[in-house]
């Protein structure tokens, strides 16, 4: 019981910060549950969840907020709602050590990602073709990596879309609406595959809802990301270090 209190708290915390920048938590609630000493896999099945149920209440604000590009976002859910299915089948087919050091690897990539890249408006005029492509692609990849690892695969498709020469708020917003899909999809791969704490699932959902609701507020009516993303960078990067270095002594 006390775990799952502390996860919720934590959970409440996470999902808040990651809200404003139309993020899922997962990817930095993962290796907290490991670290509680929850299961690797019931750890992934829970985040994902908690994505998809934090991303749908701060999309509603988006929505309101017209935040959201539809043309965008549709192409990217169906391809990334697939491949998360087949992420999460090939995760429960590999070693929870291999596991643990490919979360490192994408807690690096997205600690960096937070801490270095500054995202710039810019207009590449694509063709319709291209940007088809480029949301199939980003899907697929997106997709795949949610199942594969338990997350919600946001951190890939943002920078993407801005890429693309999406306004940033934007892609945050299309980016949070698209993990609703990606999440739940990965989170029924895993949940097919493994067991449910109940009790984690309670106490970390509702620290995800106000977490949500918390987070939303203040992206569209008080803050900006930066500051956020800097401390989450951080965070990341001090994760993976003690994932690492708890990996190497074993």
């Amino acid at each position: 019981m006390t775990t799952a209190i502390l996860a919720g708290l934590i959970t409440f915390a996470f999902t808040a910060l990651l809200a404003i920048a139309g993020s899922g938590a997962a990817f930095i609630l993962i290796p907290i549950f490991i670290a509680l000493g929850i299961d690797i896999h019931v750890a992934m099945a829970v985040a994902l969840l908690l994505n998809c149920l934090a991303m749908s209440i701060a999309s509603y604000s988006y929505i309101k907020a017209k935040l959201v590009l539809w043309k965008v976002a549709l192409p990217i859910i169906i391809v990334a709602t697939v491949m998360s299915l087949v992420g999460a089948s090939v995760s429960h087919g590999l070693d929870d050590r291999v596991l643990k050091w490919l979360f490192v690897g994408f807690l690096i990539f997205s600690g960096a990602l937070m801490l270095f890249y500054v995202p710039k408006e810019k207009l590449i005029g694509s063709s319709r073709g291209k940007q088809l492509f480029n949301g199939i692609f980003t899907g697929t990849v997106a997709g795949f990596i949610s199942g594969l690892l338990g997350v919600g695969g946001g951190n890939i498709i943002v920078p993407v879309l801005i890429w693309m020469g999406i306004n940033p708020k934007k892609a945050s917003g299309t980016t949070a609406f698209i993990v609703i899909f990606s999440s739940f999809a990965g989170f029924l791969g895993h949940a097919t595959l493994g067991n449910i704490d109940v009790k984690l699932l309670g106490f970390t959902a509702i620290g995800s809802i106000l977490g949500a609701v918390f987070g939303a507020w203040l992206m569209t009516e008080k803050l900006s990301a930066r500051q956020v993303k800097l401390i989450i960078g951080i965070v990341l990067l001090g994760i993976a270090g003690k994932m690492m270095w708890s990996l190497l002594l074993k």
